[in-house]
């Protein structure tokens, strides 16, 4: 059975984006990008909400035709494009993206469908309201966090209204000389 990962940076005391949805603190450099490469690569369905699905669909096509891309962010763009893409949202009526669809309600059912389904990881990229929604359903399997070495004093919290006790399993770490560490749990279940 396919897992769905909440995959995002996180600061030192707990916030996944600035105030204002800032995320330049987050340390991405030549050490940490090949090990995100390598937990990007075994998804196959990215999962957004609207205003990140916005963010990325405003971005990431503007890549394939740039001839001064990054190579990096080139084959990136590649893989976002190809991939199956789930945007929950409320207010949205239709994505124009390529292998995009719109997910409105019955949420539970949707994902353990996906779930059921032969493939890879199911990964909600950043995404704070679908993942704060998602951690209140139950619906994460595992966090792949990279803990940042800063604090920020305010923003969007990584973890906000849990109305229940989550038990979760170490199940990796990894330490990067820049100060960040990879934090891979797994959510247990009775």
């Amino acid at each position: 059975m396919r897992n769905v990962i909440a995959f995002m940076h996180v600061s030192l005391d707990g916030f996944i984006a600035g105030p204002n949805g800032e995320l330049e603190w987050a340390i991405v450099d030549e050490e940490v990008n090949p090990y995100i490469d390598e937990q990007i690569r075994k998804a196959d369905t990215a999962l957004y909400g609207r205003t990140t699905y916005h963010m990325m669909y405003n971005y990431w096509p503007t890549v394939l035709t740039d001839p001064a891309a990054d190579p990096r962010d080139l084959a990136h763009a590649r893989w976002v494009d190809n991939v199956s893409k789930i945007v929950f949202s409320t207010t949205l009526t239709q994505a124009d993206w390529k292998n995009t669809r719109v997910v409105k309600d019955h949420i539970p059912e949707e994902i353990a469908e996906l779930k059921r389904q032969p493939g890879g990881d199911i990964m909600i990229f950043g995404s704070p309201g679908l993942t704060h929604s998602f951690m209140q359903m139950d619906l994460i399997d595992d966090y792949k966090l990279f803990l940042n070495p800063i604090l920020i004093g305010g923003g969007i919290p990584l973890f906000q209204d849990l109305a229940a006790w989550t038990k979760l399993k170490l199940a990796e770490t990894k330490t990067f000389q820049n100060g960040v560490v990879g934090l891979h749990y797994q959510t247990i279940r009775q």
